[in-house]
């Protein structure tokens, strides 16, 4: 049995035992997932995060291919978005090297290494991270090893993560190399889900790189769950420039391959936009046409240096949804 196969604790194992809370799973990667994660905890009973594993930037992109194993800095993210009570240990797993050779390294990307390695495997040594710090749920890496990110831009194949995220040009197509398997596990997860969350981040790199492994994308589809896709505040430099709310969902249906979103989440409200970016808005009329629900409210996070979701008010529109 592969490591991404092991029962993960305590959620999986609740799942078995038809369990009976509000199961919520939640689809992405990087600080949008962090967000969704903190939002999803304010209502939900049991809490699953499936997580992306083609990070080839920063301190994962430094440790993933030497090691061989799936890159940590996400998952360690989600991780700590489930933590909401301070400790040594959650001190030490945020702990970020400034100098040396060290430097830019996450010391808790490096005690998932090290710990895989000890023995077990890195998804023993994740649901280890998890108990240690508390965390009140569980992280579910969608693969069992590293995968990269090829894209179709403009016609052209773009390798990488990071080079994907900085592209400006129309991406037609995702893949993940090798084509492999998803975990057993995220696959249970969001069959037991009552509601699956994908978003808030990055469109391609973030949330439809997940559902592009092995038959995540299907799983989502064939789900009974309400599908809330929670959109994002503005575009991207690169790979969503220019893009409209419209077309993010159209990119999650036709790239992600999957069902339309019963809901779709957006901010309605002020928000200031860094030069060069634009607001993302979301026409209601075209969204019913879709057979798409749009949910507004007021969900940024009052005077942030940049725009992003405040989890509380996140949060209390999710509940909503759950009613």
């Amino acid at each position: 049995m592969k490591d991404a196969d092991v029962l993960v604790e305590p959620l999986l194992q609740q799942l078995e035992e038809d369990y009976d809370g509000l199961q919520v799973a939640a689809i992405g990667g990087g600080h949008g997932l962090s967000a969704a994660l903190r939002a999803i905890l304010d209502y939900a009973d049991a809490v699953t995060a499936i997580v992306t594993v083609s990070d080839d930037g920063g301190s994962s992109g430094r440790i993933a291919p030497d090691l061989e194993i799936p890159p940590p800095g996400d998952i360690r993210r989600a991780l700590l978005a489930m933590t909401d009570q301070p400790s040594l240990w959650r001190s030490l797993i945020e702990y970020r090297f400034s100098d040396s050779d060290v430097a830019g390294h996450s010391l808790g990307n490096l005690i998932l290494a090290a710990m895989a390695e000890l023995g077990g495997g890195f998804s023993d040594a994740v649901n280890t991270m998890g108990r240690l710090l508390g965390a009140r749920g569980a992280v579910i890496p969608v693969a069992a090893e590293r995968l990269a990110l090829e894209a179709d831009v403009d016609g052209a194949v773009v390798r990488g993560q990071v080079a994907i995220a900085l592209s400006r040009g129309l991406i037609t197509d995702l893949r993940t190399v090798p084509n492999v398997q998803a975990s057993r596990s995220a696959i249970q997860a969001i069959a037991a889900a009552d509601q699956i969350v994908l978003g808030p981040g990055s469109l391609f790199t973030s949330v439809i790189a997940p559902l592009r492994v092995g038959d995540v994308a299907a799983a989502v589809t064939e789900s009974k769950a309400t599908l809330i896709y929670i959109c994002n505040l503005t575009t991207q430099d690169g790979e969503t420039f220019e893009m409209d709310g419209a077309e993010h969902v159209e990119a999650l249906m036709s790239i992600g391959r999957i069902r339309a979103p019963d809901v779709v989440v957006a901010h309605d409200g002020p928000l200031p936009v860094p030069d060069g970016l634009k607001r993302i808005e979301l026409d209601r009329d075209r969204m019913l046409e879709a057979g798409v629900r749009l949910e507004l409210g007021d969900i940024v996070r009052a005077g942030a240096q940049w725009p992003e979701h405040d989890p509380a008010r996140l949060g209390a529109v999710l509940r909503r949804l759950s009613a």
